[in-house]
This record gives C-alpha cells, structure tokens and sequence, in this order.
C-alpha cells in the first residue's frame, strides 16, 4: 500500500507540472494601416494567463525612403500585475531583423521604443512585440507607428546647373555695368 501511495504521490506531480508550463498566446499576424504616415495597434489579455507568453506581430508597408519611429507602452496598478514586456522589434518582411528596440521604462509603466533614420522603400515590414503575462489579472499594451517620407536629395547636376545660372547672370551683369 506504501508503494501505491508514492506512486500516487509521483503521478500527481507529475501532472501538476505539466499544466505548469506557461502556454504560448501568441495573436496570428495583424495588419497595421498606415494612414498619412501613422498607425496604431494593442492588444488586451483576459485573466487567468498567468505565466504564458506572446510574440504578437503587426505587419505593414513603406511605400518610400522613409524614417520610422514606433512605441510601445503596457501600464499597470504595479509592477506584479499585468504584462512583462519583454521584447519590441522591427523586422523585414522576410524575418530579418531590422532593428530591436530600446526599454526606456520598466515595472508599473512599461515603455519601449524603436527609431531608425531610414527603411528602405516598396518593402514590407513587421514590427513583433514579446512578453510574459505577469499575473491572473488581465493587461493590454497599445503601440504607435509612424513612417514618415525623406524628401529626395537633389542631384550633383541640379547644383551645378545652378552654379551655372548664377554665374552667366554675373556675366551679364558685369557687361552692363561695363557698357555704362
């Protein structure tokens, strides 16, 4: 009977640690809709997720050279409840990583932040957002995106044609005042 009972007692904790270990709620890939240069995205997580985890995704396109900035904040009553986050970042459309993002903020207030001078044009984008559901209690993170277009360079043969206007206007000027 001793033998039962230990054997019991194994099978039990063997189960409890399997509906221990931390579920992935990770959300399929969401669209961003950039509208003249901004867009948005969040996400709330209901109760009872304490301890699983999330990579979520929000896809989107850049059009032109541009520079991009985006933020993340998740707030909570205190730095036990809510979301860890624990990751922000910015990949190709491919899955190469572009970018990580800095933690500006961390406990109550979470704030990340990711700012690049320039992503490159007619591509597609991702930015992936990591965390840890902290308690039972439920929490939410929301994030900014903004693209904002490089106005282009111009060209080497735009100054030279300007160089070239200025310089046959001060010859012509220089005439006049010689044919005075």
């Amino acid at each position: 009977m001793t033998n039962m009972k230990k054997i019991g007692a194994a099978l039990a904790m063997a189960c409890a640690a399997v509906a221990a270990q931390a579920e992935d709620i990770s959300l399929p890939v969401s669209g961003i809709e950039v509208i003249e240069g901004a867009g948005a995205f969040s996400r709330l997580i209901t109760g009872n997720h304490s301890g699983d985890t999330f990579t979520d995704t929000y896809a989107f396109d850049v059009t032109d050279a541009s520079s991009f900035t985006a933020n993340l904040y998740s707030n909570a009553g205190n730095a036990k409840v809510g979301l860890d986050i624990t990751g922000f970042s910015l990949y190709a459309g491919d899955g190469t990583l572009v970018s990580s993002g800095t933690q500006v903020a961390t406990g109550k207030f979470d704030h990340w932040s990711l700012d690049l001078s320039k992503v490159a044009p007619a591509a597609d984008y991702y930015v992936a957002v990591s965390g840890k559901v902290v308690s039972q209690a439920a929490g939410t993170y929301s994030g900014l995106v903004a693209v904002t277009a490089i106005p282009p360079v111009p060209e080497p043969a735009t100054y030279g044609m300007l160089l070239g206007g200025m310089a046959l206007l001060g010859v012509a000027a220089r005439r006049r005042s010689q044919q005075k």
